[in-house]
This record gives structure tokens, C-alpha cells and sequence, in this order.
């Protein structure tokens, strides 16, 4: 964020109390839940966030996180609960601002919720504070923010962008004779051109032609001329990494390159996915053929086939939801996590201590192959001083064909030595 913040109010907005409020009683009933004796077992109480209603320019909309989660409630509460316990979710419109991420963290303090669960905000200062003091955990964030991989109690289930930066590096390698690199002129793009160039390097490679690109351009025609020089005119590849305005390059880099296959573009996901893929042509969009770097399996892997029959039974046809969405995905498998480390507890009373300390201890995740297992030991976690909290340094490789995204090599890849190097180097 940039600019004048406002005052961060004490409590949270009318609106939010408001969104809130129909969360819960939407995820709150009377009686005991099918499987469960009587009525022994106490709800466990979870908050999600995410900007739900932002407009602008460079302003998140990530709505279908806090749908998914009241989807999973009521698919979960539905078939027994977690071992038992009914699941009460509580949203709240993160707003894409500092001022909003310190309501909604505050709200889950009030609520006395057991974690923040699979959630989305770049605001990581406002709200991991209020969650430190409280002693509740922040599970399967997005990403989007530092303090989501530095923070003792936040639990990460994948590595980030720059993992994604890492993963990207060794993607194009196999396939790029030059690479041109088109990112942000910020300390944050800074990082993805030093992974870039050490994953390049690592491989072999030449460093990647780096162009930088102000945050407050209005034109990527110079910025598209260079990188298209830079790739040379045959068996290079342009990547570009600038979130929501990769696609205002790229229709600037294919004005200069139109013809598909003598230089491949490539991106990572969250600024290329599945959704802009079919909002801008399917199969004549401009990111056909393009090589995406992501965290999960591509999504017409069948391991999405069961958050796939949730959405279709529980979501009753909210329009929110795109199981193709990162966001979705990341807010399905942080309630997975939830629900084993629930399942593993085996007790009346579930609180955020409680939680913490079976993360702690090491308990084993399974995440149905979405992702490796998890496990958030010290001994598991990538430990370097850029990437403290990171257990989950694997990417998949992905391309666009025909309109969708595939998997362009099987499994996942493990980019562990190019976070450390690019650590230790950086």
C-alpha cells in the first residue's frame, strides 16, 4: 500500500460486524451433530478474512476465500463436524487495507477463535500483532505478506511467492536459451529478480535481462520492446510477475510479438491463473501456450474432486466460488489442516493453545496430496533469515494448452536449494 492510511478504529466496523454476524448465524444451529454424543463436545470457533467488496485499480478482491469457508462449515457440520465439534466459521472483509486487517484480526480476539484459517491479506504487520498477544494461530494464509513466513505462530502451507520465483527459475531453464525478466521497481521485485537469476545460475543459465517497471505506470510498450530484445528472436522466453497487471503487458508484449511460439511467456500464479485465462479468450487468449509456475496440482487434477462435489452440494450456486481460484484452493486446504489437527486433539475443549501446541509438536498433515505433508517443526522448516517459516518449498510446473491449465511435468519440484542459496547470497 501506498498513500495516507486511515485511523485504525478500536472496534470493528458496522459493516463488518455486520458481515459477520450473518457468517455466524449462518454456521451456527441448534442440537447435537450427526456422530456426535450428545451435546459433550463445544463448537470450535474460526475466523477467515479476505477482501470482499474492494474496487480499484490495485485492490484485491478475494471473495470466494471467506464462501469457501462457510462452504466447508456446512459440508463439514453436516457429515459430524471435526471429531464432533461443530464448526462455527466467522468472516470478515479484510478490506485490503492495514486498518481492515487489524479489525478482523481484533474480531477473531473477540470471538475467542481457535486459529485464523486459509485466509488472504497483504497487510501482515496489522494483523499478526493483535493474533501474537491473543496466542492465535494464523493457518494456510494466502501468502501475500512477510510476516506470514516469519511469524512463530503462523503456519504456512505453501512458500509463497517466492517459491513460486524459485520454482519459475528452474521451469523456464529447462526450456529458455535467454530469459527477460519484467517485475516491479520495489524492494519486493528486487527479490523475484535475485531468485530468478539464482535458479538461472543454478542451472546453467545466463542472468535474466532485468527490467524494472514503476508501480504507477500506465504504459508496458517500452518495458514490452525490451523484454522481447532481450529474449532475442527465437528460444528465449519473457516472464512477467506484476499481479494484476501482467495482463495490460501482455496485451502490450503481443501487439510487438504476435505470432505464438518464437518467444514463450511465462508468469506465476496470482498473476496468471485459470479464471483470467477464461475472462480473456480460453484457448485465443494471449496466455495460451505460456509456462505457469503454481503451488498445487493443476485444476482438473482429480485430487480437487472432492472440494469440487463440496462447492456443487454447499455453496448453492454462489457465484463467489471458482474452484479454480489459488485463493479457493489455499482456503480449501488450510481447513483440511484444520480439520486433522481437530481430529488429532480427540478433546471436549478445543482452544487456540491447544492448537498451537499440536502444530508445535509436529503433527503430520495430509492434505490428500493438494500439497506434501505438512508438518511445522523447527527441524521442517527451510530456517534461512529471508524464509524462516517455510516447510512447503515444493511448485508444480504448469502450461497453458488449449485454453487450460495442465500440468507441464508431473509431481511436484522441490526448490529448496534455490531459497537457500538465494539466502545465504542475497
Amino acid at each position: 500500500m501506498t498513500g495516507r492510511q486511515r485511523p485504525i478504529p478500536s472496534r470493528p466496523s458496522r459493516l463488518l460486524i455486520s458481515t459477520v454476524a450473518a457468517g455466524a448465524l449462518l454456521m451456527t444451529g441448534c442440537g447435537a451433530l450427526p456422530g456426535a454424543s450428545g451435546d459433550s463436545r463445544e463448537p470450535v470457533t474460526v475466523v477467515t478474512w479476505a477482501p470482499s467488496g474492494a474496487s480499484g485499480p490495485d485492490t484485491a478482491n478475494m471473495a470466494g476465500m471467506t464462501a469457501m469457508a462457510q462452504a466447508y462449515a456446512r459440508w463439514v457440520n453436516g457429515d459430524g463436524g471435526l471429531d464432533g465439534h461443530r464448526l462455527r466459521v466467522v468472516t470478515c472483509d479484510e478490506e485490503d487495507t492495514s486498518a481492515g486487517a487489524g479489525n478482523c484480526a481484533r474480531l477473531a480476539v473477540e470471538e475467542k477463535a481457535v486459529a485464523v484459517v486459509g485466509s488472504y491479506s497483504r497487510h501482515g504487520r496489522a494483523f499478526m500483532t493483535p493474533l501474537e498477544v491473543a496466542g492465535i494461530p494464523y493457518i494456510g494464509g494466502y501468502g501475500a505478506s512477510e510476516e506470514e513466513f516469519r511469524s512463530y505462530l503462523s503456519y504456512p502451507v505453501t512458500g509463497g511467492q517466492s517459491a513460486l520465483l524459485a520454482g519459475n527459475a528452474k521451469q523456464l531453464a529447462r526450456r529458455c536459451d535467454r530469459v527477460s525478466l519484467v517485475r516491479p521497481d520495489t524492494l519486493g521485485g528486487d527479490g523475484q529478480s535475485w531468485l530468478l537469476n539464482t535458479g538461472l545460475t543454478e542451472a546453467r543459465r545466463p542472468a535474466p535481462l532485468d527490467i524494472r517497471v514503476a508501480e504507477t505506470t500506465t504504459s508496458y510498450d517500452d518495458a514490452a520492446g525490451r523484454a522481447l530484445a532481450g529474449a532475442g528472436a527465437s528460444g528465449g522466453c519473457v516472464t512477467a510477475v506484476l499481479g494484476d497487471r501482467t495482463e495490460t503487458f501482455l496485451d502490450s508484449f503481443r501487439r510487438l510479438e504476435p505470432t505464438t511460439g518464437t518467444v514463450r511467456i511465462s508468469s506465476v500464479l496470482g498473476s496468471v491463473g485459470q479464471p483470467l485465462i477464461d475472462r480473456t479468450g480460453g484457448r485465443d487468449s494471449p496466455f495460451e501456450g505460456a509456462y505457469v509456475t503454481g503451488w498445487y496440482p493443476d485444476s482438473g487434477d482429480a485430487r480437487w474432486n472432492l472440494m469440487r462435489q463440496v462447492i456443487r452440494k454447499h455453496a448453492f450456486g454462489d457465484n463467489r466460488i471458482d474452484p479454480d481460484d489459488t485463493g479457493v484452493q489455499t482456503t480449501w486446504i488450510a481447513y483440511t489442516a484444520l480439520k486433522s489437527i481437530v481430529e488429532s486433539l480427540h478433546e471436549p475443549g478445543i482452544t487456540a493453545w491447544k492448537v498451537t501446541k499440536a502444530l508445535n509438536k509436529g503433527i503430520r498433515v495430509s492434505t490428500g496430496g493438494l500439497t506434501p505433508e505438512l508438518r511445522w517443526r523447527y527441524e521442517d522448516m527451510l530456517g534461512s533469515d529471508s524464509y524462516p517459516r517455510i516447510v512447503n518449498s515444493k511448485v508444480t510446473f504448469q502450461v497453458v494448452r488449449d485454453g487450460k491449465l495442465v500440468a507441464e511435468k508431473k509431481g511436484f519440484v522441490d526448490v529448496t536449494k534455490t531459497l537457500s542459496d538465494a539466502s545465504a547470497t542475497g
